[in-house]
């Protein structure tokens, strides 16, 4: 590809801390890659046979929450496929004229990975079917009677798409990708080897201990172990000796307010005003919403994954509800529900 293009979100406002070390942390090759052994696996395969076919690699789809990787694994297809990568998101797509302009400096088997792929508007959806299923892009010009299409030609390329909401992918899009893979949470032992791969690069002193309590704390998600690695690099660096070991890692992670099932301020918060509140539920989410003062997005895509994972929370057809294993990590009594009648 003649010219680069620019990183998705890359503006001074969002360049911060968090987003320049993920650069510095984010693996290029399969081999390193922690975790999610089964899709690499397959991955690496699929790679295999484009290269050996001498084609562009099947249309992909990464599903799962946000923190888990799929970035990173569209970055490393295209490093194993030895093209380049042209990166977008979905909502800054707003018309047809910039998704040409995206697909039309694809060079042959290169990469266009779009992020929040479901959040693509219609128009430029249906302008995308042709692409990626003829290689070629419908162009109308003129108006009225005199109109004519006019088809532009396109590079063989892939498509890679991530989303964190499966479900409001349109089937017409969804039965479009060859290659569907799924993320899931890490367990903490895959999250442990990702904080000393992490402290290796930022030459950090990390005992195994340390990074193993930082892992548990982690929500699964690399991303979080990652920046809880560097709040407990500057804790250790201002109240120790500039090592991080087991006991400096509980004391930064204390201090963080995030405890030993990974919960924050905010996912007690909400599991509390379901007990104190509506006596452990059914709450709907609109309500829970109203309460918290967070839209109701925010809590359906950040914070409830992982308190349904780890059984905190249940959902139910009424509402929410909170589990016993809540009120016995947060040290509240088990709420009598009162059954209603149906008379």
């Amino acid at each position: 590809m003649s010219e680069q293009t620019p990183q998705r979100g890359v503006g001074p406002a969002v360049m911060g801390d968090d987003s320049q070390y993920d650069l510095t942390l984010r693996p290029s090759r399969f081999d390193d890659f922690i975790g999610q052994r089964k899709i690499t696996d397959n991955l690496r395969v699929y790679v295999q046979a484009a290269r050996r076919r001498g084609g562009p690699l099947d249309h992909v789809l990464l599903c799962g929450p946000p923190g888990l990787g799929k970035t990173t694994l569209s970055l490393i297809l295209g490093q194993e496929m030895g093209v380049n990568v042209a990166t977008a998101s979905g909502p800054a797509i707003e018309h047809k004229g910039q998704l040409a302009a995206l697909l039309t400096k694809l060079e042959p088997c290169d990469v266009l990975f779009v992020d929040e792929i479901h959040r693509l508007s219609s128009v430029v959806e249906e302008n995308l079917y042709t692409a990626v299923e003829d290689f070629r892009l419908d162009v109308v010009q003129g108006d009225g009677p005199y109109a004519s299409t006019l088809q532009l030609p396109l590079s063989p390329f892939t498509l890679v798409g991530a989303t964190t909401r499966t479900g409001l992918l349109t089937s017409p899009m969804l039965s479009r990708f060859g290659i569907v893979e799924r993320l899931d949470y890490y367990p903490p032992e895959d999250l442990a080897q990702v904080v000393l791969r992490s402290a290796k690069l930022l030459e950090i002193s990390v005992d195994p201990a340390a990074a193993l309590e930082i892992a548990r704390r982690g929500r699964g998600t690399p991303r979080i172990v990652n920046r809880l690695l560097r709040r407990a690099r500057d804790f250790a660096e201002v109240l120790g000796d500039g090592v991080i070991h087991e006991a400096m890692a509980k004391q930064a992670l204390d201090r963080l307010d995030v405890d030993a099932a990974g919960l924050d301020e905010m996912d007690r918060r909400l599991l509390r005003v379901i007990v104190e509140h509506y006596k452990g539920g059914p709450v709907g989410i609109d309500t829970l919403s109203a309460a918290l003062s967070e839209p109701r997005d925010t809590l359906e895509d950040v914070y409830e994954p992982y308190l349904l994972q780890q059984g905190f929370l249940a959902r139910t057809a009424r509402g929410r509800v909170v589990t016993d294993r809540a009120c016995e990590h947060l040290g509240l009594p088990k709420p009598t529900r009162r059954q209603e009648s149906l008379f």
